[in-house]
């Protein structure tokens, strides 16, 4: 297997199984730095088991992901240094309903990184107000909106300083008059040279942000290509029809 030095992310024959279930066969995906990646499907077609397998939240079956040149899947990787590079935002915001936004943000900073107090505070003031949360800082998850929500949850994983932030559907639980936020959000860190994955239904999003889009079904990437090529021209019966439905 060759490391791809070229990409920041580099994921090679993947295959994942849960008993005799297989959801992912020879999955294969390069993806540059500051490269914004959105990858497509129906329900079940394997995306969010690919996303949660490049920072190992699910263990491969086999193949290798490159992350930056090191192999994740290999067992003398320190997998939670590697960790710390690789920022993921879900589709719940999983915010300690204890804690403020600010302290919410401060905290993985403090018990992973081992920043000071002084420099969490910052570092996280700085993250709040890049997704337009600085205002709300001081307040409690349960006085904020699901949108809100979200990008304190975006803020979180940014003051981590990764190098790379996989999106796993984080819209998807928001009322649509909040989802544009969160997009909005981001847009910006695309704008901003950010290497993205983004699961996702936001097809106007794909289409304005993405430098490359996948399209999955059963497990198998089934199409790809630039999001003209994917959206405007898909070759494969199966992205014609999950377009045209969606549409």
């Amino acid at each position: 297997m060759t490391t791809k030095p070229e990409y920041m992310v580099s994921i090679q024959h993947l295959e994942k199984s849960f008993g005799d279930t297989k959801v992912l066969r020879d999955v294969n995906i390069d993806v540059r730095k500051s490269e914004v990646v959105v990858v497509l499907g129906p329900s079940g077609s394997g995306k969010s088991t690919m996303l949660r397998c490049i920072n190992l939240l699910e263990t491969p079956t086999s193949g290798h992901i490159y992350i930056e040149g090191t192999d994740i899947t290999d067992p003398k990787t320190n997998v939670d240094k590697l960790r710390e590079h690789v920022g993921m935002v879900f589709q719940q915001f999983n915010l300690f309903p204890h804690l403020t936004a600010k302290k919410n943000v401060m905290l993985a900073q403090r018990k992973v990184l081992k920043r000071s107090k002084e420099e969490a505070e910052r570092v996280a003031m700085e993250c709040l107000k890049k997704v337009g949360m600085a205002d709300r800082a001081d307040f409690m998850p349960s006085q904020l909106s699901g949108g809100q929500q979200q990008r304190v949850a975006i803020a979180r994983a940014l003051a981590m300083d990764p190098h790379v932030m996989l999106f796993d559907e984080a819209t998807s639980a928001l009322d649509p008059e909040l989802v544009r936020d969160v997009l909005d959000v981001m847009r910006d860190l695309a704008r901003s040279g950010m290497t993205m994955i983004v699961v996702t239904h936001e097809m106007q999003f794909a289409r304005d942000v993405a430098d490359y889009v996948i399209f999955m079904a059963d497990g198998v990437v089934v199409e790809e290509g630039t999001p003209t090529e994917v959206f405007d021209h898909p070759k494969n019966p199966r992205t014609k029809d999950f377009l045209g439905h969606i549409k």
